[in-house]
């Protein structure tokens, strides 16, 4: 029997039943009607030329954004964090075109990986983006692509207000589209690459009086992996509603996404093979699912994959289950023309789960199974066809509001803010049978049901307290200073309601860590300023700490103290530890030129000189190698290292050059020095103050210090190429990625690439009668290039994981506007 996914929690219901009344008494509010985008308006610009990347703005930091039009540009449908790949400092890949597969995504920004990010949609806090989720979701599934107004990273600290316990090396702020102006239907179909098929609807009703507006828009996707046959696909659905006048804003909006990611096995690398088995390392490993007969074939009569094959096999299917509801209400009052106060609550549901369908003699499995099932036969015991399915299966309940008040006081910007959540969150491990007489009832695309055992499950109550306070002081009309201050509260409890069996579960020395740990830090300053030195020129500087507040999860494989293999380590961590901790450091110039009718017609840059003092970094080491996202399918639990200190040096150069009104170029160059300060010892778990060198263990000392963050490279560029001549436009975007470490001693590492992605695009709407009309086609990975292209980090030396560049895939799209 297969159990479908459910949808809908009864909080959901409750909380859309108290939405609907307050949209539909909203034009009882109506007074003096006037139209505001204060959702998807310019950041701290008027310079949005073209939907083209903006990289000058006016904030005391380093911020960039990239606006909705210039996103479906680099391909229709792409995720926003997929999009601001472009902009300078940041590195985010994935295997799937769109950037929409979580499994093997890799985001670096100045060398802090994803989980040290904050993220944040119409300013809802959207977590960490685990792919073990917990405290959030994908901006992917929180908004639909066509949807986004814009997204905007600030690289180095992000503004006081972002709703974030993770926000160390800066925040990534996406924006939903306001419903427009006038009634409109719009029609997007993409077709392409392995039967890519993509169809948006998204309707807006126009102003419909009293200041009332809204739109509803849905997805549905479909595509095939490049390099197996899993079917990545999925519906959502977004609703929007505006109520804008003289007196008040209010927003209300839902989200829901339901979607399946079949995910490929990364492929594990060991620089110096042990034998034959680690020395065979293929470029791909695709699942075996559809064809169950291969599955059988694959597996010898006890069920033991082929001998060389035994560290890189393969699975029968593999996938990421996810079903989330997103609402939110926001009211904004102008209390007078000096004073404003947004409240503003919002409610998160997750059902998900990760599945994998594999081979019941690899890595531990045989020691788990007779564990569960002592004296019998275990390929008899998990169904008979050498097969088992292991779910994750996770749940998150979680609500929240945030409030700010704002107040001109002559040259004094005060804002004042609030942000508290209440989070339930839950993961559970449980194995599953796969007959071998019934393969009809297994698939990726649903959930099994009737589970062998649960093997363990974790129950996690999480509560966040953040304050704010800022003065923006406009000392001068040049001359701004910005001083202020926020709090960081956490208050985190998990406990396991099942227990794994003693030795079932590698890393862990018996049962899982229960427990409660609070968190505080009172004082978290900012200071910055900026200074309008001439009318182009502008040079601004920031200082800022940070805090990344331990991560509240129980399923293992991540930085949290409950995901330790022992009580004994979580009660040192909350008795001797801290969370991390960042000081940023900026400073910066912004220039913008203009020179009408001339060949070079205008001109922007922004260069960004950072240091970063990275306190406490923890570092997860994994006790099972391969498998799913470089875990091996037994699964485990991670020793949790304080390697101390890391010290991050960098600058960021970005520039815009416009040559009248028909070609643009973008470039930006980054590089980026992020080194461990010590070694630490694999004994104690602390650092040693030491730097030994070399790559060799020593009396359990792991030669880190002066060594390199690995995954993140030290030099990037970005280019996109713009040849706008109505109705044709041509683009090309260019994306130099510098060598990566792959372990944490930096013995192994991944060479550069260069991807070249493509665009062309020609304007109809003069031939076919309406509002907008375009007919595109891009093309990724041009050249097709072939390499290495996401790198999984999680031992101290010798081995790694990777994933491989897709190769040369094209998508053609038509856009209609009525």
């Amino acid at each position: 029997m297969i159990i479908q996914r459910t949808g809908f929690s009864a909080r959901a219901a409750l909380l859309l039943g108290a939405i609907v009344p307050t949209v539909a008494a909203a034009p009882a509010l109506a007074q003096d009607a006037t139209t505001a985008d204060a959702s998807a308006g310019p950041v701290d610009s008027t310079d949005d030329v073209n939907g083209q990347i903006i990289v000058t703005g006016s904030r005391s930091r380093s911020a960039t954004a990239i606006t909705g039009v210039e996103i479906q540009n680099i391909l229709p449908g792409v995720s926003p964090l997929r999009a601001i790949q472009t902009l300078p400092g940041v590195t985010y890949i994935t295997a799937d075109p769109w950037g929409n597969n979580e499994q093997n995504a890799s985001l670096f920004i100045h060398g802090f990986n994803s989980a040290q990010l904050g993220y944040t949609l119409d300013s809802v806090p959207l977590g960490d983006q685990n792919y073990g989720n917990y405290n959030g979701l994908s901006v992917s599934r929180a908004v639909i692509s066509e949807n986004v107004g814009r997204v905007t990273v600030s690289t180095g600290a992000g503004e006081l207000r972002v709703a974030s316990t993770s926000n160390l090396g800066g925040a990534i702020e996406t924006v939903t589209s306001d419903p427009r102006e006038t009634v409109g239907l719009e029609v997007n179909q993409t077709i392409g690459s392995y039967d890519t098929s993509r169809t948006f609807v998204r309707f807006d009703s126009g102003e419909m009086g009293g200041g009332n507006s809204f739109y509803v828009s849905a997805v549905r996707q479909k595509a095939r992996a490049w390099d197996f046959n899993g079917k990545q696909g999925g519906w959502q659905g977004n609703f929007k509603f505006v109520h804008d006048d003289s007196a008040r804003r209010v927003t209300a909006y839902v989200a829901y996404s339901d979607k399946t990611e079949p995910n490929e096995d990364s492929t594990t690398i060991y620089r110096t093979p042990a034998n034959a088995a680690q020395a065979y390392q293929p470029y791909t490993r695709p699942f075996l699912y559809p064809d169950f007969n291969a599955a059988i074939r694959y597996l010898n009569a006890a069920g033991a994959v082929p001998a060389l094959e035994n560290v890189n096999y393969r699975n029968f299917y593999s996938a990421a289950q996810r079903t989330d509801w997103l609402v939110y209400l926001k009211d904004e009052e102008r209390l007078s023309d000096t004073a404003t106060l947004s409240v503003q609550g919002y409610y998160h549901n997750n059902d998900g789960a990760g599945i994998v369908a594999g081979p019941i003699t690899v890595a531990s499995l045989p020691t788990l199974f007779a564990l569960y099932f002592p004296g019998q036969n275990l390929k008899a015991s998990t169904g008979g066809s050498g097969y088992a399915i292991r779910t994750t299966e996770y749940r998150i309940d979680r609500k929240g509001v945030l409030s700010e008040l704002n107040l001109q006081l002559g040259n004094h910007a005060i804002a004042a803010g609030v942000w508290y959540e209440n989070n339930s969150s839950a993961a559970y491990r449980r194995w599953y049978p796969l007959n071998v007489n019934t393969p009809d009832r297994y698939s990726p695309y649903a959930r099994p049901a009737g589970p062998l055992f649960t093997q363990y499950g974790s129950e996690m109550r999480t509560e966040v307290l953040q304050l704010h306070l800022q003065d923006t002081w406009e000392v001068t009309p040049r001359f701004t200073l910005e001083a202020g201050v926020k709090t960081s509260l956490q208050d985190a409890t998990g406990r396991f309601p099942v227990q794994p069996i003693a030795g079932s579960l590698p890393g862990a020395a018996g049962a899982l860590p229960e427990g409660r740990i609070k968190t505080d830090n009172w004082f978290l300053p900012t200071i910055g300023a900026k200074w309008r030195f001439t009318d182009t020129e502008e040079l601004y500087g920031n200082v800022q700490k940070n805090l990344r507040q331990y991560q509240a999860y129980g399923a293992g494989g991540s930085a949290a103290p409950w995901s330790t293999g022992s009580q004994a380590a979580f009660d040192f961590i909350k008795d001797n530890g801290e969370p991390e901790t960042s000081w940023t450091y900026e400073i910066g110039l912004r220039s913008r030129h203009s020179w009408p009718g001339s060949f070079l017609s205008g001109f922007e840059a922004q260069v960004n000189a950072y240091h970063v003092d990275f306190s406490n970094r923890l570092l997860p080491i994994t006790a099972a190698v391969g498998g799913i996202a470089g875990g091996s399918i037994a699964g485990g639990t991670p020793s949790l290292f304080n390697v101390g200190d890391v010290k991050t040096n960098g600058i960021d150069a970005a520039f815009t050059l416009r040559f009248g009104e028909h070609f643009t170029l973008y470039n930006a160059t980054s590089y980026n020095s992020s080194k461990y300060q010590s070694d630490y010892s694999s004994t104690t778990g602390e650092a040693t103050g030491t730097k030994i060198g070399g790559f060799t263990v020593v009396g359990g000392v792991v030669p880190t210090g002066g060594k390199q963050v690995p995954g993140s490279p030290q030099w990037l560029n970005k280019t996109v190429a713009t040849l706008d001549i109505d109705p044709v436009q041509f683009q090309l975007f260019g994306d130099y990625i510098g060598k990566r470490y792959a372990t944490y001693t930096n013995d192994a590492s991944v060479p550069s690439i260069f991807l070249l992605n493509g665009r062309a695009a020609i304007q109809l709407s003069q031939w076919i009668g309406l509002a907008n009309a375009e007919l595109s086609v891009n093309v990724t990975n041009i050249t097709d290039k072939k390499g290495w292209l996401s790198v999984v980090v999680g031992s101290a030396t010798n081995t790694y994981n990777v994933y491989p560049i897709p190769p040369r895939q094209w998508f053609g799209t038509l856009k209609l506007r009525y």
